[in-house]
């Protein structure tokens, strides 16, 4: 069995949109912007499962979870990505690349700016996982499976002892980070999420014209279908 070591205290220590599981289990699953079965994620494996829905403080929400526990030695992207935001591409980039001045190298979300993370969390965070992309993928029999793949790919717990990390909240639950704390990161995020909820009533508005229009089709088609078989059996009649 896989050698494993104790959490930080009170582990997970920041508190999200997610559910946890095993602590020893050294799969940590991000459905970045789906909201799938967590819960029955965690019961088939996952130490941690949740969404990711923003590329600067929900990343670091997530890594600060990860790098509390030295357990975790994977961590499985899926769902959807997040229009806009890329918090997924994000990610990749960061356990890729790291950050510069602030900014997540390679990033190509629209406000990529870590504050709550040191060099020593992103390096630690780049050695102790092993990022394991299947993003798109909603599908839970396959997001199982490849938690159990994992778990029989264990390596055991991460050397080093956990690192904690503070991801600041501001009053009412509100958090406190480069988007929020700049006017001007701030108007964008309102703006990115304007455009996100009209790129979603125009697919929605898309999808109904299309269903319209396969909906005439339909009824042309069976109008043609029934003038036909009137024809048809006219002409069997006349020639009886």
């Amino acid at each position: 069995m896989a050698d494993k070591k104790s959490p930080a205290g009170g582990w997970p220590l920041v508190k999200g949109d997610f559910h946890s599981g095993d602590a020893n289990s050294p799969v940590a699953v991000v459905t970045m912007g789906s909201h799938l079965d967590e819960q029955g994620i965690c019961d088939a494996g996952a130490a941690l499962c949740g969404s990711c829905k923003t590329e600067n403080l929900g990343l670091e929400k997530v890594i600060a979870n990860i790098i509390s526990n030295p357990n975790i030695r994977f961590v499985l992207l899926c769902g959807t990505e997040v229009k806009g935001h890329l918090s997924g591409q994000t990610l990749s980039a960061l356990h890729k690349g790291g950050i510069k001045e602030g900014r997540v190298v390679g990033a190509e979300g629209a406000i990529p700016f870590i504050e709550n993370l040191n060099d020593a969390a992103i390096k630690r965070f780049q050695e102790q996982v092993e990022l394991v992309n299947i993003m798109e993928s909603e599908d839970l029999g396959a997001i199982k499976a490849k938690i159990n793949e994992l778990k029989a790919r264990d390596p055991g717990a991460f050397a080093a002892d956990p690192i904690v990390v503070e991801v600041k909240e501001a009053a009412g639950g509100q958090e406190v980070g480069t988007a929020s704390a700049n006017p001007q990161f701030l108007e964008i995020e309102k703006r990115l999420d304007k455009i996100e909820k009209q790129i979603e009533f125009v697919d929605a508005e898309v999808a109904q014209r299309v269903g319209r229009k396969i909906g005439r089709d339909i009824g042309i088609l069976y109008g043609l279908v029934a003038g036909l078989t009137v024809i048809l059996m006219l002409l069997i009649l006349v020639r009886n």
